[in-house]
């Protein structure tokens, strides 16, 4: 049973600053890409961050330099570092894994994600 829950969003101010967190479990955590993905009412899902299980990393254009995403592997968790936070980045963030080279994700059912409002 692959169990991924989101925590960590809240209501911040512009120019602030929230980590998100994704906990895993029922998959081998350590091996597979973990990706940060957002969606906003009315907009398409979003992906936002991905980091491999070598921690390479990979940011959306619109967070790069703000955001950092980070794994543990022994705490099966997978971060999401929020800086210099824009109305813009409202939304629900949502986690998934998936195997490397693949577009797939994992898990199937995006769940029920954590909210991060930016509202000034």
């Amino acid at each position: 049973q692959v169990q991924l829950v989101e925590s960590g969003g809240g209501l911040v101010q512009p120019g602030g600053s929230l980590r998100l967190s994704c906990t895993a479990s029922g998959f081998i955590f350590s091996i597979y890409v973990m990706d940060w993905y957002r969606q906003a009412p009315g907009k398409q899902r979003e992906l936002v961050a991905t980091i491999t299980a070598d921690s390479n990393t990979n940011y959306a254009d619109s967070v790069k330099g703000r955001f950092t995403i980070s794994r543990d592997n022994a705490k099966k968790t997978v971060y999401l570092q929020m800086s210099s936070l824009r109305p813009e980045d409202t939304a629900v963030y949502y986690c998934n894994a998936r195997i490397y080279g693949t577009t797939r994700p994992l898990y199937d059912y995006w769940g029920q994600g954590t909210q991060v409002t930016v509202s000034s």
